[in-house]
């Protein structure tokens, strides 16, 4: 078929390809580290990358009257799932180093996270915060043995170093797992709220940084993860404030919270289908 010809006759559908053309691009760009210069907070690419994807949202919306799709419609819709399962650059490890560098890049946040959670109990109903202090009680311990390992495999990305980074990740998902679980039983409305909030923000991290180092893992140590995990993701995601999520990693990679949710999305698919 003529291309010209084709473009003519479907024009939402040619534009939606090459949104998606634009977004996978942007991709590899910020993938390799090439930000083609600053744009506000961000980058250019990831501006680019953000604005392609919310106009293909806007070529993709549902017609307000034809009752199904079909024809051209229907490829619309299949452009936009398209694009929602093309990896988006924080998700994709593209050598050891550049994931070493990406988790220790979110620890002082990290850190910050569990400082806050430390000083929530103080925040809770007399008859609460014992329990809350009891289910975070090995954040810190966790948390800094996490951020002490990371530097370490930066400075020396070996095998050996991966292993022991991939079972503190998984040690530290289990105890925030486990925290989310408990605080989600607290009666009181106000403490349990103030609970999963700070709890929320240190689950946030440590499920990325979970995805990243499952990015450059092999499957047989993907499936010794997995096996490590009693709690699954699964198991707490009901407890979970995906806006909340959206804000921090939005805000750690200087994107638009739409971007920040199809990341998240990711990220929580990739790990259940992972059995973590």
């Amino acid at each position: 078929m003529n291309p010209i010809t084709n473009i003519w006759e479907h024009p939402r559908t040619s534009a939606a390809g090459l949104l998606i053309a634009v977004v996978t691009i942007a991709g590899v760009l910020s993938q390799q580290g090439l930000t083609l210069g600053k744009a506000g907070a961000g980058s250019v690419v990831s501006l680019i990358s953000a604005l392609a994807t919310a106009l293909l949202g806007l070529l993709a919306r549902d017609p307000q009257t034809a009752p199904a799709p079909t024809g051209s419609t229907a490829k619309l819709g299949a452009w936009a799932m398209i694009a929602l399962l093309v990896p988006l650059p924080w998700l994709q490890g593209c050598t050891g180093t550049s994931v070493a560098q990406n988790i220790v890049n979110w620890m002082p946040a990290l850190q910050s996270a569990v400082a806050t959670v430390d000083s929530t109990a103080a925040l809770l109903a007399p008859a609460d915060a014992p329990v809350f202090a009891a289910a975070t009680s090995g954040f810190d311990a966790a948390s800094n043995l996490l951020v002490a390992q990371a530097n370490e495999y930066l400075a020396n990305p070996s095998a050996a170093m991966l292993a022991q980074l991939q079972t503190q990740v998984v040690t530290l998902q289990q105890q925030v797992n486990s925290a989310l679980l408990t605080a989600a039983k607290i009666t009181n409305p106000t403490s349990q709220q103030q609970a999963l909030t700070s709890i929320q923000a240190v689950a946030t991290i440590v499920t990325t940084i979970l995805t990243l180092v499952q990015s450059i893992a092999s499957k047989t140590q993907v499936a010794r993860m997995a096996a490590a995990s009693g709690v699954k993701l699964a198991e707490v995601q009901p407890y979970l404030n995906n806006a909340q999520a959206a804000q921090i990693v939005a805000a750690h990679y200087h994107e638009p919270v739409s971007q920040a949710q199809t990341q998240i999305a990711q990220a929580e698919q990739a790990a259940m289908q992972a059995g973590l």
